[in-house]
């Protein structure tokens, strides 16, 4: 914009220039032919006075007649101060004032005689080799008053010395108005190119700076005229622009949140095998991240030999496809993926949408359901098979034998006792698990509250002759649900009561936990026994439903294989975990750690 500037300048410079140049040398050409034709009258008027005052001489000899025309030019000269020559009509120089006749030329040839033989005056402008330097000539015929017959031609000389000085002061000084008016001119012209191209060079620097995507720049509208009105223009273009990128900016940020914070990972593969898309969710079930995937080929997913297969077929054979498929990388997971080609803008031929879901825990879900199922199914029919078969023995005569009879009503009342309990363990566990059955926490004195859980065991402990040892520290008190937390502990001591031989043990103990790098202050519920134990196999399973280590013993003591599993649920309410120990043959502990206070 800068060269255009000075462009633009010079051009103005070169224009006022060309422009005040023509106008000088008109000006001085004009100067000098109306300076000539000013001293040209000048001069014939000096001649005729010069005709009347000296009568061309007509008798005597032509020695005589030239003596005198010398001394009347030379006399003349000392008073008008050009030089006079006389003429004949032939050309022959009669007087001179300034050269002796008989040394000179015929003057017929000279232009001034010529013109003044034909038509009584003549003038002309030559240079002079006898003075060197431009001289004016002019002429006149002379003629005799009385018949007007040409006698001969008088004739000034004059230099144009002082003409041509003039002249040259004046091309000096038109030369020196010349540079000061392109001193002007062009300090002029710059500042009006300045003023022309200043908002242009504003308007092209936002346009550059809109081409790069910036368009909060704005430039000053100035005045009403043309440039104002493109820098308005140039402004609302520009304010347009903003809001339709703003508005792109917030639905690619919308669609981004959306793509970020799906659960179901979203990959596009375009028409050449390109991934064009790779959100997070993706990123955690196929592992990789963007920069490793965005703009490489699918076949680079080589932890995923199948899925590659799946790509390669849909994009071969445009149809929407669903499979579920095992991946091993970054861990194992069972995925749902479904294949539909979509258009991408811009592309003719179609690329492909990969919607990838882990159904990993619905399947692991739907498969503890129908374990959940066909165990409370198998539960509940060991029960009632046993109240049915005693039942019909006892209607098809075992009434009459009242011991018998008698037996069989024990047994169909034990049965029915863990039917009843069983049911009522589904459905606490259903209740807690679809969480329908909200906490009450309140504070709860662990020693009276444990003191109390200890006086509803000891009878039942007492029949196996089982010591019951609860301790708890002075004055600890715990946040939890009261009811909840005596369903808990309540199990776990009822467990270490069933599964401990006669004249065993059972030991609780209470006691506040140190806190650990910034972790409140823990309380920690200990049940130990000197019971059968569990097998180290059997002990990450202890807690599922139903799992039972010694089935036989477990329907032998009434137990239902729900009661662990409950404890687990509550725990977790209470946001607390529950973890075993157990040696076989030794005994196992129970180590319950809650908040003190819940959060």
């Amino acid at each position: 914009m800068t060269k255009f500037r000075f462009k633009l300048t010079g051009l103005f410079v070169i224009m006022i220039g060309v422009s005040v140049l023509a106008a000088g040398l008109l000006m001085g050409n004009s100067y000098q032919k109306n300076h000539q034709s000013a001293l040209r009258d000048h001069m014939i008027r000096e001649l005729h006075v010069l005709n009347a005052a000296v009568q061309w001489p007509v008798t005597g000899s032509e020695a005589e007649r030239s003596s005198y025309l010398q001394e009347q030019a030379a006399r003349f000269k000392e008073i008008a101060g050009m030089r006079v020559s006389y003429i004949r009509l032939d050309g022959k120089v009669m007087g001179d004032s300034d050269s002796d006749p008989a040394t000179m030329d015929n003057h017929l040839g000279r232009k001034e005689v010529r013109q003044a033989l034909a038509g009584g005056t003549g003038s002309s402008v030559r240079y002079s080799d006898t003075l060197k330097q431009n001289m004016l000539y002019v002429a006149i015929q002379v003629k005799d008053e009385k018949n007007g017959i040409p006698q001969g031609i008088i004739r000034l000389a004059m230099s144009l010395g002082d003409v041509e000085k003039s002249l040259n002061n004046m091309w000096l000084a038109l030369i020196f108005g010349l540079l000061l008016l392109f001193v002007v001119a062009g300090i002029v012209s710059y500042r009006v190119a300045l003023s022309v191209t200043r908002p242009i060079e504003r308007m092209t620097a936002a346009a550059q700076r809109m081409a790069n995507m910036d368009y909060a720049i704005r430039v000053p509208e100035g005045g009403r005229d043309e440039v104002g009105e493109l820098a308005r223009a140039l402004n609302a273009m520009a304010g347009s622009l903003q809001g339709q990128l703003d508005e792109i900016r917030q639905n690619g940020s919308r669609l981004q949140s959306v793509l970020d914070n799906m659960t179901s990972g979203v990959v596009i593969v375009a028409h050449d095998g390109r991934i064009t898309l790779y959100n997070r969710e993706a990123e955690a079930l196929l592992g990789s991240n963007v920069r490793e995937r965005v703009g490489r080929s699918y076949t680079e997913i080589r932890q995923h030999f199948e899925l590659v297969g799946l790509i390669r077929e849909s994009l071969n054979n445009p149809m929407p496809l669903h499979e579920e498929l095992t991946v091993y990388y970054p861990e194992e997971r069972l995925l749902a993926i479904n294949l539909a080609p979509m258009t991408i803008s811009g592309e003719e031929d179609p690329g492909l949408l990969l919607v990838l879901q882990d159904v990993s825990a619905i399947r692991r879900l739907e498969s503890m359901r129908s374990e959940f199922v066909a165990n409370v199914s198998h539960e509940l029919k060991t029960p009632v098979a046993a109240v049915k078969g005693f039942a019909e023995t006892l209607l098809a005569g075992a009434m009459n034998d009242p011991e018998t009879a008698r037996s069989f009503l024990t047994i169909i009342q034990d049965e029915s006792d863990r039917l009843n309990r069983l049911i009522g363990d589904i459905l606490e566990l259903s209740k807690i698990e679809s969480r329908r059955a909200p906490l009450q926490f309140s504070p709860i004195e662990l020693p009276v509250f444990l003191s109390r859980m200890n006086e509803i065991l000891t009878a039942e402990a007492a029949k196996k002759n089982i010591v019951l040892d609860v301790q708890a520290e002075e004055e600890l008190f715990l946040e939890a649900d009261e009811d909840r937390l005596g369903q808990i502990i309540m199990n776990l001591m009822q467990n270490g009561i069933n599964y401990t031989p006669e004249g065993g043990k059972v030991k609780v103990r209470a006691e506040i936990v140190a806190a650990e790098d910034g972790e409140e202050e823990r309380v920690r519920i200990t049940v130990s026994d000197t019971g059968i134990g569990i097998p180290k196999k059997d002990i990450p399973r202890i807690f599922e439903r139903f799992y039972r280590v010694d089935k036989a013993r477990s329907r032998s003591s009434g137990g239902t294989g729900l009661g662990l599993s409950i404890v687990k649920h509550l725990a977790e309410l209470h946001h607390g975990s529950i973890r075993v120990e157990s040696t076989v043959g030794v005994g196992s502990k129970f180590i319950l750690e809650l908040p003190l206070l819940q959060p």
